[in-house]
């Protein structure tokens, strides 16, 4: 029996999501007759590792421990096969200023945007800094640290006094936050997924109408406070164009297997690129089982036949070697 080690869990603000994401796996990899153990990212997990030598290890860790890159290197340099970016490809993604450069390099939109750390923050000035970033990037501006998940630390500042209070909040999750001028338009979510013979496959847009306007992490989390549409209300054009937006931020991004990237559809049909999630979220209220669905396709079914070709992949990459 194929076995498949999920790691679930891990010391950050995501812990919470993170387990969640990992039981929805591991039922979904049961019920198609894989052997499933959820671990934890502690000082056993090496352990665990050498008793059951898996066949498959599964990250849903949220956050730093599973998404900057460190945790992927210790799995590569193990031998193992994993879902998910190589350690280097994933301090790309991880890295959200880093992220933007690269796909705006390849040719998709992202809003105007600065990263401002704390020291800078603190040492030139704040009252400065806040006038010249609402003057420059224009307001409202998105404000959110620039390595993290799940809408930590994220706020909408539409005053300078707001910009303020919304940088203090960011830097409680991270020394360095990324300020953007707000895209007025429809907000998505674009699930990628590599299928059996290798080509890449953009899932239909899940469009997200948070109740009041502002998609945090309540909203992204908690039942009823966000409404998703999927496939999204967009115009054909408008779909496509986010379908190969996604498509381009996987591959400059160097993602493997699974990707979800976030965008916003201004009113003229141009998506404009936000970020690109390492680890995505798989609970009940999360966009890929959304967008898998959406595509009229079974989450497990998803999920075992991605695991089978990453177990598969990998087998073929250590006989040549």
């Amino acid at each position: 029996m194929t076995s498949v080690l999920v790691l679930a869990g891990g010391l950050s603000h995501e812990r919470e999501v993170s387990v969640r994401s990992g039981r929805r796996l591991a039922e979904a990899l049961r019920s198609k007759g894989f052997q499933v153990k959820i671990a934890d990212l502690d000082r056993h997990l090496l352990g665990t590792v050498d008793a059951l030598q898996p066949d498959l290890v599964w990250p849903t860790l949220h956050g730093s421990p599973g998404e900057n890159g460190s945790l992927r290197d210790v799995l590569q340099h193990l031998g193992l096969a994993f879902v998910g970016p190589r350690g280097p490809s994933s301090r790309m993604a991880w890295d959200k200023p880093v992220a933007k450069a690269l796909v705006a390099r390849a040719g998709v939109a992202t809003p105007a945007h600065v990263a401002v750390a704390h020291s800078t923050f603190r040492q030139i000035g704040a009252g400065a800094v806040l006038e010249r970033l609402a003057r420059d990037l224009g307001l409202p501006l998105a404000v959110k640290p620039a390595r993290g998940g799940s809408a930590l630390g994220f706020h909408v500042a539409r005053t300078a006094t707001e910009l303020g209070a919304a940088l203090v909040d960011a830097y409680a999750y991270d020394d360095l936050a990324l300020v953007e001028h707000v895209v007025e338009g429809t907000e998505v979510s674009v699930t990628v997924i590599e299928r059996a013979d290798g080509e890449l496959r953009a899932l239909p847009p899940v469009e997200i109408c948070p109740v009041d306007g502002v998609f945090d992490y309540d909203h992204m989390y908690n039942a009823g406070e966000t409404e998703y549409f999927t496939p999204a209300r967009l115009s054909p054009e408008a779909t496509e164009a986010s379908l190969q937006a996604a498509l381009t931020a996987h591959r400059v991004l160097d993602h493997r297997h699974l990707s979800r990237t976030d965008l916003i559809v201004d009113a003229g049909g141009t998506p404009w690129f936000l970020e690109c999630s390492v680890s995505p979220g798989l609970t009940e209220t999360s966009q890929v089982p959304l967008a898998i669905a959406g595509a009229g396709l079974q989450a497990a079914d998803v999920y075992a036949d991605l695991a089978e070709r990453v177990i598969a992949e990998h087998r073929t990459a250590r006989d040549d070697a």
